[in-house]
């Protein structure tokens, strides 16, 4: 009868020793699926923060790109006043020239109509 004594508390111990391990198997599978959420929450962060970058880096590339736009606009701008400028200048000198001669005209107009009253006064001798 020891034998069957002894053969129940090895099945116990047995079992007992079974529970243990599959508690310790549990225990570890959860420390590994907190491990692997943990990982996931990190992955979804870098993600997120790359997504982020993404994004601002997308934005800088907008902001140049509106940058060099208005810089070429400026420069179409200066350019076509640079042209207003020598039109003006252009229209002036043409102005001053017009006027120069019209000058030149009545100049002209005074010397003769001098010239006929010096001709047409009698002599005062």
């Amino acid at each position: 009868m020891a034998d069957q004594t002894s053969h129940p508390e090895d099945e116990r111990r047995v079992a007992e020793g079974l529970r243990e391990h599959a508690e310790a198997s549990r225990t570890e599978a959860e420390r590994f699926r907190r491990l692997a959420e943990e990982a996931r929450e990190v992955r979804d962060q870098h993600r997120e923060a790359l997504e982020a970058v993404r994004q601002e880096r997308e934005h800088l590339r907008k902001s140049a790109e509106d940058a060099r736009t208005a810089a070429e606009e400026a420069r179409t701008a200066a350019e076509e006043a640079r042209h207003a400028v020598i039109d003006s200048v252009h229209a002036t000198a043409e102005s001053l020239q017009a006027t120069l001669e019209q000058m030149r005209a009545i100049e002209d107009l005074r010397r003769t109509l001098r010239e006929i009253r010096d001709h047409d006064k009698p002599d005062q001798n």
